[in-house]
């Protein structure tokens, strides 16, 4: 089970991670992240006060996403524990204040459990990269391809 202070439950708060957050799409999900920030005192219009403020700093806060093209209810409720248990493990390598989601795509209903935690890993990987160029695969380094 997710911490009650590192659920999204508005409305406004899944737009603002999907539409102002970078997006890393793997075959079995889309995980949306928006960072925080810090230097202005503010996460997407929520002061230090904020209610899940954590020293100073709102928690990270997580969304799921299951449609109804992944599978019946049992399946997308199973897709839902499993991706909530997965980021739950990784919220301490999220930056404080951070909002994510998580979209499960229709390959994600006969996914196995460490599948979903590889595609996961692999988008969360490609967002906490800091070097623009490298998230690209443009730089000295990349290819390009």
């Amino acid at each position: 089970m997710l911490p009650s202070e590192n659920r999204l439950r508005r409305r406004q708060d899944f737009a603002t991670a999907v539409k102002r957050g970078r997006r890393a799409g793997r075959p079995l999900l889309v995980v949306h992240l928006r960072t925080a920030d810090h230097s202005a005192g503010q996460v997407d219009g929520y002061s230090d006060s904020h209610p899940h403020a954590t020293e100073g700093l709102p928690s990270v806060r997580a969304g799921f996403v299951v449609s109804k093209a992944v599978g019946p209810a049992v399946v997308r409720n199973l897709v839902k524990r499993r991706l909530r248990h997965l980021v739950r493990e990784r919220l301490a390598a999220l930056p404080a204040g951070s909002l994510i989601v998580v979209r499960a795509l229709p390959p994600a209903g006969s996914a196995s459990y460490p599948d979903l935690a590889h595609d996961l890993d692999a988008a969360l990987k490609r967002l906490l990269r800091t070097d623009p160029a490298a998230a690209t695969g443009s730089g000295p380094t990349g290819s390009g391809r």
